[in-house]
């Protein structure tokens, strides 16, 4: 791992993107770390950006805790109650 302090940090932004390949690059100021730079293989910027999103992370993990005391359904188990549930008649509105 690469440290960095941020103003010593010279070269441009994509100079130290091609380091990540090998390690993370931590800039630091005043010693204390501040970013990090690290390689995010297989990532898009959908996945990146919920990552950080404090809303969505609530969500996931309310939706864990529901599932660890409610129970829920398998990977293996959804295919089959979808075919289940399209084969239901859909109810007409009035």
């Amino acid at each position: 791992m690469r440290t960095v302090e941020v103003t010593k940090a010279t070269l441009p932004l994509a100079e130290y993107t091609k380091e990540v390949v090998k390690e993370p690059v931590i800039v630091t100021s005043k010693g204390r770390p501040v970013a990090a730079l690290v390689n995010i293989p297989n990532a898009d910027i959908e996945t990146v950006a919920l990552s950080q999103n404090q809303q969505f992370l609530s969500l996931i993990e309310r939706s864990r805790s529901r599932q660890g005391k409610e129970g829920g359904f398998s990977t293996e188990q959804m295919p089959q109650r979808l075919r289940k549930k399209s084969a239901e008649p859909l109810e007409r509105k009035r």
